[in-house]
C-alpha cells in the first residue's frame, strides 16, 4: 500500500483527502498544517509521496520544498493547489516538486497521480502546462540557463514519455529497454538540459522547443 503525508493548513481538506485516499487503497500515515510540521512528520514516517499545499501560514509549501532539498529528503512531492498564482506554482516546480494538480481533481486523478509519483514518474497536468510555460516566458531569468546539449534520438523518445508522466518501469516496457538503461537516459537528459530533476527537465524542454 502506498503511504502518503498530507500537508494543508485546512483540517477539513486534510480529513477529506485522508478519507478519499483510503477508499482508493492509499494510506495517509501523517498530516501537517504547515511546512515546519511537515518536515518533522515526513522524517518520522518516511512516506512514499508527500501531498503539499503551497499557501500556508508560517512555513509555506515552498519553504518545505527547499528544506527537504537542504536535508537531502528525496521523497517525491505532489503540489495540490487552487493555482491562483502561476508564479508561486512555478517556484514550487523549480524547488523540486515532481507534480502539481488542482484541488478540484477527481479521486481517480488524485490516486493515479500519487501512484505515478510513487513509481518514479511525474505529473504535469496538461490543463496547466500552457499557463506554466507562459509564466516561464514572462518571468525574467535571474541567471543565464546553461545551453541545451543535443539529445540523442533515444533520449528524445524517453523525454516524450517523461512529459506524459510515465514512470521508468513503464518507459522501459514501452521501449523494450532495461529499467536501469532508462534511468541512465533520464540522468543524461537532466544533465544535458541543465535541469535539477525530471519535472524541471520536461518544463525546460517544452520552454526551449526541444519538445513541442
Amino acid at each position: 500500500m502506498t503511504r502518503v503525508v498530507v500537508v494543508d493548513d485546512q483540517t477539513l481538506i486534510r480529513q477529506g483527502i485522508r478519507g478519499l485516499l483510503g477508499v482508493a487503497g492509499i494510506e495517509v500515515v501523517g498530516e501537517a498544517a504547515d511546512g515546519g510540521e511537515a518536515i518533522a512528520v515526513i522524517e518520522a514516517t518516511l512516506p512514499d509521496v508527500v501531498l503539499l499545499d503551497v499557501r500556508m501560514p508560517r512555513f509555506d509549501g515552498l519553504w518545505a520544498l527547499e528544506r527537504m532539498r537542504e536535508l537531502g529528503i528525496e521523497i517525491p512531492v505532489l503540489v495540490l493547489t487552487t493555482f491562483d498564482d502561476d508564479a508561486q506554482v512555478l517556484d514550487a516546480v523549480r524547488a523540486g516538486a515532481r507534480g502539481y494538480l488542482l484541488k478540484d481533481v477527481t479521486l481517480e486523478q488524485l490516486s493515479s497521480a500519487v501512484e505515478t509519483l510513487a513509481d518514479g514518474g511525474t505529473v504535469i497536468a496538461p490543463a496547466l502546462t500552457d499557463r506554466l510555460l507562459q509564466a516561464i516566458r514572462a518571468r525574467p531569468a535571474t541567471a543565464a540557463a546553461p545551453p541545451v546539449q543535443e539529445l540523442t534520438d533515444r533520449e528524445l523518445e524517453v523525454l516524450r514519455l517523461l512529459a506524459q508522466g510515465i514512470p521508468n518501469r513503464e518507459i522501459a516496457g514501452a521501449l523494450f529497454l532495461a529499467e536501469g538503461t532508462v534511468k541512465n537516459h533520464v540522468s543524461s537528459i537532466i544533465m544535458k538540459l541543465g535541469a535539477r530533476d525530471r519535472t524541471s527537465a520536461v518544463l525546460r524542454a517544452l520552454r526551449d522547443g526541444v519538445l513541442r
